[in-house]
């Protein structure tokens, strides 16, 4: 889209929204509960980013992925990650194949990775230079096959989900691949009259089926009607001062970021922070963009951005509480 005026924006806003609801409530007619998990997801697809949905298993994180594959009419490929996946089981690979004539030529047999959203479930089971195989396609929307770069179908979505790091049989995810994951969704146990609903509705004899709410088309007209939402200077130079208070060598920074903090949120997170305020501003039915919707999602957008050193992690420091302080240093 090129520039929109205020006007246009407001023009569909109204039309945009109402589907939004309607996804939304789809959503959470499978997905009982979780409702700031459903939102944070909601967001990033609006923006077009990956999502890393973290939790214990049987928590509903892969009832969620499909979820959202039907109601936003995409097509879904799922790779179950373990410790024996190679690269190629991903991204496809090169196989011997007789034409017509019955004489063998070398043909591109596509990976899993060739979908709108790819379910990439328990992520961190897999060796890192298995995980390494997500990073271009997450990045470029391309995938490079013996030399040849082959684009990957849009909107192109990676909703992995992850174990916690202590579980038996986990890796750590590379830094470079978690800074390409728009939010980081941390998916809470429920409590005991969520856990009521939930056996209610997965045990007994009928499902609850996602219908079809919206479609890929339509899912790209809400993402460039997003980019198109202003943001006032203030809360940009907001974002900039806070990001740049994040970093241990600038002398912006506190004396709790320069004794805990190994390394920075990157200028990548600034941008993800812009955008996912702009989400957050359209699910609210706003076009503009507040501080109110910076503090929304600033958790999930950086809280997987910057690292602890020893002394941080080994004195228990809290990332969410610390990035929480620092948006508060900033605003003025």
């Amino acid at each position: 889209m090129t520039q929109t005026a205020p006007d246009a924006i407001l023009a569909r806003l109204d039309e945009r929204l109402d589907a939004l609801r309607r996804a939304k409530a789809a959503i959470h007619e499978v997905v009982v509960g979780q409702g700031e998990v459903v939102d944070q997801v909601l967001v990033a697809l609006l923006a077009g980013g990956h999502v890393l949905v973290e939790g214990a298993p049987g928590m509903g994180k892969t009832l969620l992925v499909r979820t959202v594959a039907d109601v936003f009419g995409l097509q879904m490929g799922r790779v179950q990650f373990t410790p024996d996946l190679m690269p190629a089981d991903i991204t496809g690979t090169l196989v011997l194949s007789p034409d017509e004539r019955g004489v063998n030529r070398l043909e591109f047999m596509p990976g899993p990775i060739f979908a709108q959203l790819l379910l990439a479930d328990e992520v961190n089971r897999a060796t890192p230079k298995t995980q390494s195989a997500l990073l271009e396609a997450m990045q470029e929307g391309t995938v490079t096959v013996a030399g040849e770069g082959r684009p990957l179908p849009r909107p192109f979505f990676v909703l992995a989900t992850q174990n916690p790091i202590e579980q038996e049989g986990t890796y750590l995810l590379p830094e470079a691949q978690l800074d390409r994951f728009f939010f980081k969704v941390d998916v809470p146990f429920p409590d005991a009259e969520v856990l009521g609903r939930i056996l209610a509705q997965t045990t007994g004899l009928h499902g609850v089926e996602a219908r079809a709410c919206l479609t890929a088309a339509e899912l790209l007209e809400a993402q460039r009607t997003v980019r198109a939402l202003p943001v006032s200077p203030d809360v940009v130079d907001t974002i900039s001062r806070l990001i740049v208070s994040t970093q241990p060598s600038r002398p912006e920074s506190g004396p709790e970021v320069r004794r805990f903090v190994r390394f920075g949120v990157s200028p990548r997170g600034a941008q993800t922070l812009v955008l996912a305020a702009k989400a957050q501003a359209l699910l609210a039915g706003r076009a503009h963009v507040s501080l109110t919707d910076v503090r929304a999602v600033l958790l999930p957008a950086l809280r997987h951005r910057f690292q602890l050193n020893f002394e941080g992690v080994a004195g228990g420091v809290d990332k969410d509480a610390l990035l929480t302080r620092l948006l508060d240093a900033q605003v003025k």
